[in-house]
């Protein structure tokens, strides 16, 4: 019995002692605070002095996008002013426009201006939840990194929609506007997209005849933005295809793009490839399968798709 009392006694010291020893542990551990959230008026510190005014060029661009907006979308999303901020003039500004571009509470837009249906306006953490609210975040703070740069002047663009008040910061540099979350967001663009055939040489031994299609993406107030497309080319002699060429393109300002393109018959009466083309705005993400060789769209942003197979004949 005494054996056993014994035996308890060192047991509970033990208990003690390994007890306390978990307690200043954990005490000692370094408790993670969470990050500080930034605002505007934490970016108006990291900001200089710069123009004056907006460049021509500039309000150029804005003033063609408010006429776009009112024919396409009449009154839904309108430009109401515009605040000249400054120049950024050090690397912390920089950090924190990142920071702002893609925090949950900024405003940001999505959708063809030439299909307003597809339109959609909001805060981040609302148009976005879960997986695809994170690469909607990452999307947006990876594609404004590779533009905004020490020197970039800072605008505060206002906008209404539908009723709802709200504002965007506008980066631009003497090239014109390169981020703005609505800019970024928003599209405008033909889906039914362009075509061409070459016209036939009759005089060359042996011939050759192509067709190429492509789909554009525009800036709002109306420049090139982005690009997909293909070419497929015939080389023939009489109505026997002899050679096949395709070639393909995709590329897009402030977003991403894919292109893939394979010749599936080189030779007989007539040529054929196969096509998987896509773009999208920042926010969203394409892919490429090559066992069904097609583009897919995933998340949430402006973009279109096409795949499919094209046959030219002599």
């Amino acid at each position: 019995m005494k054996k056993l009392v014994t035996t308890f006694k060192l047991f509970a010291v033990i208990s003690v002692l390994t007890l306390t020893a978990c307690q200043d542990e954990t005490s000692e551990m370094p408790q993670e605070s969470p990050a500080a959230k930034v605002s505007a008026s934490d970016l108006k510190k990291e900001i200089t002095p710069g123009l004056k005014a907006v460049p021509d060029h500039v309000q150029v661009q804005i003033n063609d996008s408010k006429k776009n907006l009112e024919q396409y979308l009449k009154n839904d999303l309108q430009i109401t002013g515009i605040t000249i901020l400054g120049k950024l003039s050090t690397q912390r500004g920089i950090e924190i426009s990142q920071d702002l571009i893609s925090d949950r509470d900024q405003f940001t837009a999505e959708g063809n201006i030439l299909e307003p249906e597809t339109i959609k306006v909001g805060k981040i953490g609302t148009l976005f939840t879960g997986d695809q609210l994170s690469e909607a975040q990452k999307g947006l703070k990876e594609a404004s990194s590779e533009q905004i740069k020490t020197g970039t002047e800072v605008l505060e663009i206002s906008w209404n929609y539908k009723g709802e008040q709200f504002t965007s910061l506008c980066f631009y540099n003497e090239s014109g506007i390169i981020w703005d979350n609505v800019f970024a967001g928003l599209v405008m663009m033909d889906t039914r997209g362009n075509s061409e055939t070459s016209p036939i040489d009759s005089q060359a031994k042996v011939a050759s005849k192509w067709y190429k299609q492509w789909w554009t993406a525009n800036w709002l107030w109306g420049s090139k933005r982005g690009e997909i497309g293909y070419q497929i080319t015939i080389y023939y002699s009489g109505s026997t295809v002899s050679n096949v060429d395709v070639s393909d393109w995709g590329n897009i300002s402030l977003g991403k793009a894919k292109s893939e393109s394979k010749v599936t018959k080189r030779t007989g009466a007539y040529g054929q490839c196969r096509y998987a083309l896509g773009l999208c705005t920042p926010t969203g993400s394409l892919s490429f399968n090559s066992s069904n060789f097609s583009v897919s769209f995933s998340g949430l942003g402006s973009n279109i798709v096409s795949n499919g197979t094209k046959s030219l004949y002599p």
